[in-house]
């Protein structure tokens, strides 16, 4: 029988270290909260797999990227598929989850995206830039980017890497979601300090643009996160569908916004381990 309580393994790093951010509080924040409908322990990215046969659900929040952990979280995961554990978010995700493939695949379909190759061959086929951006098909938080002059980018590619124009963009903005649902949206008015995020005001096509995203994603239940910058020319362009683990920056929010995300939070877990609980 289960427990009258669901239980939680709830993953994160709690000393992962981020530039100008603690990622630790938002985790220690969702689970002091979390505690109030779930059984709940948190674990190491490094822990999981050996522990997670004991809940009912397996919460992957890390607050930070799984680079540092890769070998452990590719064997949590490959244990996971192969259990068939319940984890959140799902393991279907086809964004940064399963790297940045999506980037090209989107970019060749005609999705808005900053348009995006991975080629030295493909160069051709991006708009013609002073500047191009060089980052690895599998990163996180800006790890190992970098930014060339034009004449430097064929050179650079090789290998697992991507490349796109160096957009010249007003904000980025960013749209938060809980499964199908846009829950807020915040932005960097200023570029140059892109962690310094405000409340923005989404519009109707804004939120076209977002969803579009979360409809080809398909993911069902979870947290994503669409980020995108605005160009000069007032169109929204898709920098990541971060599906894995997003960073929610819920410290920039009002208390009565991040009490409403929480509680959206809060429920999208109950439907998502009751019904794993429920007899089929």
């Amino acid at each position: 029988m289960p427990a009258a309580r669901p239980r939680l393994l709830y993953v994160t790093d709690l000393a992962y270290e981020a530039r100008g951010r603690r990622y630790c509080d938002e985790d220690i924040f969702l689970t002091s909260r979390l505690r109030a409908r779930f059984d709940l322990a948190l674990c190491h990215p490094l822990d999981a797999a050996a522990l997670m046969d004991g809940f009912d659900a397996v919460v992957v929040r890390n607050s930070g990227p799984v680079l540092g952990h890769q070998q452990a979280y590719d064997s949590f995961r490959a244990r996971a598929l192969a259990t068939g554990a319940r984890v959140y978010n799902p393991l279907t995700g086809k964004a940064d989850m399963a790297g940045k493939q999506y980037l090209l695949d989107l970019s060749a379909a005609g999705f808005p995206v900053i348009p995006t190759v991975g080629r030295a061959e493909e160069l051709r086929l991006l708009p013609a830039a002073e500047r191009y951006v060089v980052k690895p098909m599998l990163g996180a938080d800006s790890l190992g980017l970098r930014i060339v002059p034009a004449g430097q980018v064929a050179a650079l590619a090789a290998g697992q890497v991507l490349i796109q124009p160096c957009v010249d963009f007003v904000h980025e903005v960013s749209f938060y979601f809980v499964d199908d649902d846009f829950r807020y949206a915040l932005y960097a008015p200023d570029p140059e300090r892109r962690w310094e995020l405000r409340p923005y005001a989404a519009t109707a096509g804004d939120l076209e643009f977002a969803r579009r995203f979360i409809d080809w994603n398909d993911l069902g239940h979870g947290i994503q996160r669409v980020d995108a910058c605005r160009t000069r020319d007032g169109d929204l362009l898709l920098v990541e569908l971060e599906d894995l683990n997003p960073y929610l920056s819920l410290e920039a929010l009002p208390e009565q916004a991040r009490d409403a995300f929480v509680a959206a939070f809060t429920a999208s877990l109950s439907r998502f381990v009751h019904g794993a609980l429920s007899p089929a």
